[in-house]
């Protein structure tokens, strides 16, 4: 049976509900007000899952890409011209893109060799597999080999690093790093660097491995003062909270992995700044009993919140997802006027087949409706 909530369209969560396991920090729900929901793409019997998204230079043109399935199946990719409020059909995408076989990922990076920028999307499993564009989307290479190896959500997150160059994350278990693998029960996360705008790559470099916990899926952030970069990362045993590792020296050396805060516990988490310093980040809820399992959340804290364990300052519900965990691999933009828009997947419908939506908020508007309510506690320095 599915949760009940009050007809309210803004509301704190009811005490009936939160009871079921409290978090410290208020929670506000927004997903009785469906007018906030932009429908991306929805295709009767059709499942549409794992989208990403990317902001162009214009600040208010947005691609978003997903597969036509759960992970495997042919990549579709959409415009909004106007930031999230109104999408193009489908585009039109070079054939071999049906062959994909995992979740695409797409960035858009500073170009060292023509100046610039360019569009990467990615499509893991092995090897791994990339496609091109030079000119903001307009046109697309083929997907085509990086090298012999591959890995699970392949280039998740890109950063673009001090020196220019770009680092990327991903996972593996053991059946897609190398032709012919296997599951062996650990899981190990990579990085890997380019140093020509993604034209070529290195070979991976292993940052962590381990079977006590599967961390996976690193979601890239760094600190306010860009000496510290930290991955949030997924455990997918459902042993334990969501994990943390840094690095502060450029992904040289990375500290051992360590538990967050129960409040920041999910997969797939995707980070953005706001104007004022604070950090916003978007992901499926999977904190054991929480009242809002499986459904789309954001969370509102600071950076050194990652660090400490400190619970931030509130919790927003997005969306309720009628399936009990199968929802949001988000996109997340923040717009030059603040304004963040969040893009993901879920079974916003009961009994239907998940598709793509796109919300839009402030977190201006967040504290208006949270009252001006807070945590508890001192503010955490933002380092």
């Amino acid at each position: 049976m599915r949760r009940s909530f009050t007809s309210l369209c803004v509301l704190l969560l009811p005490a009936s509900l939160a009871a079921q396991d409290p978090f410290r920090i208020p929670q506000l729900d927004l997903a009785r007000d469906s007018a906030r929901l932009v429908i991306v793409d929805r295709e009767p019997g059709q499942y549409l899952g794992h989208v990403t998204t990317t902001l162009l230079g214009d600040g208010r043109t947005m691609l978003a890409v997903y597969p036509k399935g759960h992970g495997e199946g042919g990549i579709v990719m959409k415009r909004s011209a106007d930031a999230g409020r109104t999408w193009s059909e489908r585009l039109p995408v070079p054939d071999n893109w049906r062959s994909s076989r995992e979740v695409p990922t797409i960035h858009r990076v500073p170009d060292p060799i023509r100046g610039g920028h360019r569009l990467l999307l990615f499509s893991g499993l092995h090897p791994a597999r990339l496609a091109s564009s030079d000119n903001e989307g307009q046109t697309w290479t083929p997907l085509a080999p990086i090298a012999d190896w591959g890995g699970i959500v392949v280039m998740g997150s890109v950063v673009v690093m001090r020196d220019g160059s770009l680092l990327a994350f991903f996972h593996d278990d053991g059946r897609f790093f190398a032709a012919g693998g296997k599951a062996t029960g650990t899981f190990t996360l990579y990085q890997v660097r380019s140093r020509d705008g993604g034209r070529s790559w290195d070979t991976p470099r292993a940052i962590w491995s381990g079977d006590a916990v599967h961390l996976c899926e690193p979601g890239a952030v760094r600190s306010p003062d860009g000496r510290t970069l930290a991955l949030l990362l997924r455990e997918n045993r459902r042993r334990a909270e969501s994990h943390v590792m840094i690095t502060t020296d450029e992904g040289a050396t990375w500290s051992t992995p360590r538990p967050v805060a129960r409040e920041l516990t999910g997969d797939r988490h995707t980070a953005q700044y706001a104007p004022d310093g604070r950090l916003v980040v978007t992901f499926r809820d999977m904190a054991a009993n929480s009242a809002t399992a499986g459904d789309w959340v954001a969370w509102v804290g600071h950076f050194g919140d990652l660090l400490s364990g400190a619970p931030g300052q509130y919790r927003v519900r997005l969306a309720d997802n009628t399936d009990r965990w199968d929802s949001s691999y988000p996109g997340l933009e923040v717009l030059r006027d603040g304004t963040f828009v969040g893009t993901t997947y879920g079974h916003w419908a009961e009994g239907q087949p998940p598709y793509i939506v796109s919300t839009r908020f402030s977190v201006t508007e967040l504290d208006r409706l949270m009252g001006g309510r807070r945590a508890p506690g001192a503010r955490t320095p933002l380092r």
